[in-house]
């Protein structure tokens, strides 16, 4: 589910990122066609620019890489390194593009461009975020990026995208940590089994998981002969998912099992 969301949305800001590439760029006409051309700093850039309006994405980055070499000191340069980074996310050449931004970020520290570069570097974690029944280290990557991000520039836009993706990381990471916990139940492991679901209501409790994780809870304390504490946890998920058919599992197993247990 967070996969196909996250392809959309990766869709959906493709545009919002080339726009603010281009805003406030300008660009000139090639002078002449001469056997000089590839030296020229504008006819290299523009050569980028058609190759990236083309989808030629790799080829694009490697005009803009070019830029950045043998104008070093030119002012497109800078704007070259971000067309760069931007042209090697588009080409899914997610490990490029992040080193291109963070070698703007480490050169032009404070640059009006910065929370760009820091959004670039968000989003390439972001759409490689994994299934939920393989590891989670992207996922973590991503999340630690995003939040980055909207500590460094809260009131820019690419914040208000980041805080957006915040809430879809959470869920999916608590869906790894419900994974873990159904399968240590499968299992009889019901205190490890607790100890995922209790990671879920304490560290990702506003996120689709919940419910689920305290009925499950409500099931590993009954298994462990702890009666209060599943009637703790059947009486919060009443009080919050009252109609969910979380809370009638919950309070079936509470009237057949909770006194006795």
């Amino acid at each position: 589910m967070l996969m196909k969301t996250v392809t959309r949305i990766g869709a959906a800001t493709a545009p919002l990122l080339l726009a603010a590439l281009l805003a406030g760029c300008a660009t000139s006409k090639n002078k002449a066609d001469t056997q000089y051309v590839a030296r020229d700093v504008s006819t290299l850039y523009n050569s980028g620019k058609e190759r990236l309006d083309r989808g030629q994405y790799k080829l694009a980055a490697a005009l803009f890489d070019e830029v950045e070499r043998q104008h070093p000191y030119s002012p497109w340069a800078r704007r070259a390194q971000l067309m760069s980074a931007f042209s090697y996310y588009m080409n899914s050449d997610y490990a490029e593009s992040i080193s291109a931004s963070q070698r703007f970020l480490s050169i032009h520290t404070g640059n009006k461009d910065a929370p760009y570069a820091y959004y670039l570097i968000a989003l390439c974690y972001y759409e490689q975020i994994a299934d939920v029944s393989r590891d989670q280290k992207i996922t973590q990557q991503a999340l630690d990026s995003l939040g980055e991000l909207i500590r460094r520039y809260p009131g820019t836009r690419y914040a208000a995208d980041a805080r957006l993706k915040v809430d879809l990381v959470n869920d999916h990471l608590a869906g790894k940590e419900m994974e873990i916990g159904r399968f240590y139940q499968r299992r009889g492991q019901w205190l490890a089994a607790t100890l995922r679901f209790r990671v879920v209501i304490d560290k990702y409790q506003t996120t689709t998981h919940t419910p689920e994780a305290l009925e499950r809870l409500v099931e590993s304390y009954l298994s462990l002969g702890i009666p209060d504490e599943a009637r703790k946890a059947a009486a919060v998920l009443g009080a919050n998912y009252p109609g969910t058919k979380w809370y009638e599992r919950s309070y079936k197993l509470m009237q057949e099992h909770g006194s006795k247990a």
